[in-house]
């Protein structure tokens, strides 16, 4: 059995677990194992859009000032590696193997239950951090923030970036419940850095409650965009630091500099010890890459692959989509059932003009029948009813050239869809 097969394996037993929110078994592991999780200075990113893009930008802006990065990310797109990296290179497949091992020994030795598969991976990646003595750990958290595996850490600052309706089964049914939960990250007397002015009042009463100090765009820190269309640059003040004219962040999109003006406060807020240079935080903004984040492959066809999975991303989506040329575009999507599908494809419905509804793997997955019964009355929708790999094939034989393949919805579409076009 290979080392990539032999976490594989583990990971697939411990899906069973399914989600189980709390600290308990993870304390417990921890402690047996030497509490790394107390070694690594770390940001703690959360929000329901916008955390992964910040946490990697984060990371890349610290590595360009000369520090070595833990970055922790989730879910991931082809492979679980992709989620624990230092200084930009996945664990390998040997020392993932290795680390599940040792915490399924662990924890039978001290007779506790077993972790779920995103504990798991966490507590690995606190394993993998401390071995590699990283500088700095930033960890996107997975759901939510107060009782996420994550918020084990005692977080040198804690982000915000955005709150929707997302996960409503297990943060609450209201933005304020979800924003209470979210800004459970935070911690007394340390950065608690909102990457975005319109959050619920919850966020900011949960911020007084615990004694944190709040870091906010707008009135901390600003940014201003010039809009060239030739170069568009921007402004970044906080203080007395300005970096200015830096270039758009490699990452597509308006709203990416937001992302990165968050990013940058929080390395500030936080006293990490980094001189932000404005020419590396430059390089920096233009080598920070995260698959399937309007990811834009060109070519006669053009594909874009994006992992929005609710109707604030669907919108922003929307937008960057608007952005561009006008082409045709066929749509390759798959949603899984506890999303709100029709608000998602509500927000796309001017920007595609075939809908190709696919099978996706999981017991949370959406058959495409019914993904098809969500759609606008309006759609036009091929009756093609595979998986993903099968649904490209369809839409590079249905696109003409100068049209556009979208793929979006999830994780789970964008990940074999970059696996069929060899990225």
């Amino acid at each position: 059995m290979t080392q990539e097969s032999r976490a594989e394996d583990i990971l697939a037993r411990l899906e069973h677990e399914g989600i189980k929110l709390g600290h308990e078994r993870m304390l417990s592991l921890l402690a047996a194992l030497g509490d790394p999780q107390l070694r690594l200075p770390s940001v703690l990113v959360a929000g329901t859009n916008g955390k992964g893009s910040v946490s990697s930008l984060l990371a890349q802006i610290a590595r360009g000032a000369g520090y070595r990065v833990g970055l922790y990310t989730s879910p991931h797109l082809e492979s679980p590696a992709e989620r624990i990296r230092v200084d930009g290179e996945d664990i390998a497949d040997e020392a993932l193997a290795a680390g599940l091992e040792r915490l399924l020994a662990t924890g039978e030795r001290l007779g506790l239950e077993r972790p779920t598969y995103f504990e798991a991976l966490t507590l690995v990646a606190f394993l993998h951090f401390a071995e590699r003595r990283v500088d700095l750990a930033v960890l996107e958290v997975g759901l939510g923030g107060r009782l996420d595996a994550t918020n084990i850490l005692d977080a040198d600052v804690g982000v915000v970036c955005s709150i929707g309706m997302d996960h409503v089964d297990w943060l609450g049914s209201t933005l304020e419940q979800i924003g209470r939960e979210k800004a459970g990250i935070f911690r007394a007397g340390r950065p608690a850095v909102l990457g975005n002015p319109n959050l619920p009042r919850s966020v900011y009463a949960e911020i007084e409650r615990v004694g944190a100090r709040a870091v906010l765009i707008g009135r901390d820190f600003q940014m201003l965009m010039y809009p060239d269309p030739t170069a568009p640059r921007w402004n970044f003040t906080a203080g007395t630091v300005e970096l200015n004219d830096l270039p758009m962040p490699q990452m597509r999109g308006p709203h990416q500099v937001m992302n990165a003006a968050t990013a940058l406060a929080a390395i500030l807020a936080g006293d990490l010890g980094l001189t932000l240079d404005r020419d590396r935080v430059s390089d920096a903004l233009r080598t920070a890459r995260v698959s399937g984040r309007f990811q834009i492959v060109p070519g006669d066809v053009e594909w874009i692959l994006d992992v929005a999975h609710n109707v604030p991303a669907a919108q922003v989506l929307s937008r960057n989509l608007k952005a561009l040329p006008r082409r045709r575009t066929l749509a390759v999507c798959g949603i899984l059932a506890d999303k709100d599908v029709a608000g998602i494809a509500t927000a796309l419905a001017r920007d595609v003009d075939v809908w190709i509804p696919v099978t996706l793997a999981g017991p949370r997955a959406l058959p495409p029948d019914e993904l098809a019964r969500r759609l606008p009355p309006d759609a036009t929708v091929d009756d093609h009813a595979g998986d993903v790999m099968s649904a490209c094939r369809r839409a590079r034989a249905l696109a003409n050239p100068g049209d556009r393949v979208l793929v979006f919805g999830s994780f789970l579409t964008v990940g074999p869809a970059l696996e069929f076009l060899g990225i």
